[in-house]
């Protein structure tokens, strides 16, 4: 891998990690002193039939390094546990803008908030209780436990409040 000459400020480029270790790649490179941004969000997920509130990248397999072209040494990079390599083109690793980087660091209902599992207006189908295997329309949550579906039940839609755990998207 070649490293840039025609810039000596520092900038921010791309890092492309092994599957599933973007988390690793990220603490093992700040544990060499590199400036490392990693964007995550908090996203529920259900995992044994319960909704949990999980940190996952914002970017899967991305994350973002500031280098300086000269003074940074680029060799140990490469060889860094979960790292699979930085994103050039050609033989030349390509900047990302300061400005980009800012915007990603400003944005903290995408680092910090919770985005639910269901989305409204999202078909769902009820799992358990006397509504099992209807299919619904998710409107909203109530609290973290609690949605609202659109059932069509005689012929007109009934709101019908039930525990998130009792739905499944289609």
């Amino acid at each position: 891998m070649s490293v840039p000459i025609n810039n000596p400020e520092p900038a921010w480029y791309v890092i492309q990690c092994k599957g599933g270790e973007s988390f690793r790649a990220a603490e093992n490179l700040g544990n060499q002193a590199y400036d490392v941004f990693h964007p995550v969000l908090n996203t529920q997920r259900k995992r044994n039939g319960k909704l949990t509130t999980v940190c996952e990248p914002l970017f899967p397999h991305y994350l973002f390094i500031r280098l300086d072209q000269i003074a940074s040494n680029w060799r140990p990079i490469r060889s860094t546990r979960g790292v699979l390599r930085l994103l050039t083109f050609g033989d030349t690793p390509v900047p990302v803008s300061d400005a980009l980087i800012e915007t990603l660091k400003q944005q903290p209902h995408k680092q910090e908030g919770i985005h639910s599992y269901f989305t409204p207006g999202q078909k769902v189908t009820i799992t358990e209780g006397p509504f099992k295997n209807l299919e619904a329309i998710f409107k909203s949550t109530k609290g973290e436990e609690r949605a609202i579906v659109l059932i069509n039940m005689l012929q007109r839609p009934q709101h019908i409040e039930m525990s998130v755990h009792q739905l499944s998207k289609e």
